[in-house]
């Protein structure tokens, strides 16, 4: 039972909330500040100046698949950095990889570096305190974006901001010196780099050069400068001395020094970082590539960059397309798109979460009521094992007898065009949250990570999802087709989940969430 005296004071947050829900916090006059302009005058610039110049106007990419290369990558090129570190994330962990990057961080901004951290609120509002303990260095800001007003009443305030609140920053990048740029699916945690005791994701990032960083870099600067960017300092009042400070960051520093077991290299010295970086430029393959993102106030323009040009980008293809996306959800227009497409012939792949590997039931829930006509109209379905070799065999020996999950968010079209970044295929990617997509044009890209996906959907990595007629009764049912040791196996139910799950999953099906999905 409330006492009253409880009763009064949640009417009274009510009330606050509902005058002030939908506004962002109320902050000072905060800095203007943009990308460095001068990345040729940095080492990792000069690194690859020769390289550009031989391919003007062209930009060089390359893969970034294994979880430890994922790690390995950034850690490196934050060691290395001399200038500045652009990040930007829906979810930065404080597990041991995301404490592991942001003690690399701090190293960094000891030396000098500028660093801009840009965390969607909604992710990191549990953790928000150990990141304005970073954000009080001199060398770093951190800024959270469309935040919660109020730290005290977060569940009512979605309540009664569910409109603005619904509204998230889902892009994934990391820039050092604007001279060299991670992007892709990957957030920062345990989970996307294949140490996790209990899930690991299938997941790809690019990491780029030349003149699509600087594209990425406006897009930063972009949100960076925009009113939904809050600084930090905004959110929590409270600020450390700076013997508090100096205190917390040397326990923060001892600590990692003194981590014991970790798969992958933590302390990268310079000569360890370019001499991989070496082997990282005997490897670009050097194409047109642009970036493709929303802009921050999405929700308020209505405007879908990314969904608007992939969508286009689809319906200009003439012979084939390949997806492989954690969330999808078809939607009646992504229905009719699958249809028009068997009718010009063309071939479509889609590799997916299976139930027993998407790690959101309610959006599987929205992707499964659609899955009988994708599959008529011509979908070649394929849905991750939890099992999957293919993720397993790039997992460190932390993570044990994890279960695999796919977070790639990756689409090649002819076998040319390729799409890698944060857009899923689902409401929420098209129309609330803000999206980031590198667009390349290239034969030879488009080649290696068809492999990357075709190996994803190899009978020992997934089930392939088909209709057959059941013979006695003549209706038609779907069928989760795969290999174990060597042998086929066929299941009439969702594979590997059991019985409450499948229910569960079911009844999300019924209800009206699809459009938050």
């Amino acid at each position: 039972m409330i006492k009253p005296v409880d009763l009064t004071l949640l009417l009274s947050a009510c009330l606050l909330l509902a005058g002030c829900a939908t506004s962002l916090p109320k902050f000072q006059e905060r800095p203007v500040s943009t990308a460095f302009a001068d990345p040729e005058t940095t080492e990792l610039g000069l690194f690859f100046a020769s390289e550009m110049d031989a391919h003007p106007g062209k930009s060089g990419i390359v893969p970034v698949t294994p979880g430890e290369w994922g790690f390995r990558s950034r850690t490196g090129l934050a060691n290395q950095a001399e200038q500045t570190i652009d990040v930007q994330y829906y979810i930065w962990e404080t597990d041991t990889a995301g404490s592991i990057l942001a003690e690399r961080i701090l190293r960094a901004a000891d030396r000098g570096v500028r660093v801009r951290m840009l965390l969607d609120h909604v992710t990191t509002k549990d953790t928000d305190f150990k990141f304005a303990r970073m954000d009080h260095h001199p060398n770093i800001e951190i800024r959270l974006f469309n935040p919660f007003a109020n730290r005290s009443f977060q569940g009512l305030e979605f309540l009664f901001s569910l409109k603005r609140l619904n509204h998230r920053m889902h892009n994934k990048a990391f820039i050092v010196d604007n001279a060299i740029a991670i992007v892709g699916g990957r957030n920062i945690g345990d989970n996307y780099f294949g140490v996790h005791s209990g899930a690991n994701f299938r997941d790809l990032d690019l990491a780029v050069v030349g003149p699509v960083v600087q594209e990425v870099s406006r897009s930063f600067d972009t949100y960076w400068n925009s009113e939904f960017a809050v600084p930090i300092s905004a959110i929590i009042k409270e600020r450390l001395s700076e013997e508090e400070f100096l205190e917390r960051k040397a326990k923060l520093y001892r600590w990692v020094d003194e981590v014991k077991g970790y798969p992958y290299p933590i302390d990268t010295t310079s000569d360890v970082v370019m001499a991989r970086l070496e082997d990282f430029r005997d490897d670009f393959i050097w194409a047109p590539a642009r970036a493709l993102y929303d802009e921050p106030d999405k929700l308020e323009t209505s405007k879908q960059e990314v969904a608007d040009h992939l969508i286009q980008l689809g319906q200009e293809k003439d012979h084939e397309v390949m997806i492989e996306a954690a969330y999808v959800i078809a939607g009646p227009e992504g229905v009719e798109r699958t249809r028009l497409n068997k009718e010009r012939g063309i071939r479509q792949r889609l590799l997916t979460n299976s139930l027993a590997t998407n790690d959101v039931a309610a959006a599987h829930a929205g992707y499964a009521k659609y899955r009988r006509e994708l599959i008529r109209n011509g979908l070649e379905l394929y849905e991750l094992r939890p099992d999957a070799n293919a993720v397993k065999s790039n997992w460190s020996v932390l993570a044990g007898r994890s279960k695999a999950s796919l977070h790639t968010k990756a689409f090649v079209v002819d076998r040319e065009l390729v799409a890698i970044g944060s857009f899923n295929v689902d409401p929420r990617s098209i129309a609330l949250n803000t999206e980031i997509v590198i667009l390349v044009e290239s034969p030879a890209l488009a080649a290696q990570v068809l492999a990357y996906m075709e190996e994803g959907i190899r009978p020992e990595n997934s089930y392939r999802v088909m209709l057959e007629s059941d013979a006695e009764t003549g209706s038609e049912r779907l069928v989760w087709i795969t290999a174990i040791d060597g042998e086929e196996v066929r299941y009439y139910s969702e594979p590997e989940v059991g019985l409450w799950r499948r229910f569960s999953t079911w009844f999300m099906g019924l209800l009206p969430l699809e459009k938050h999905l």
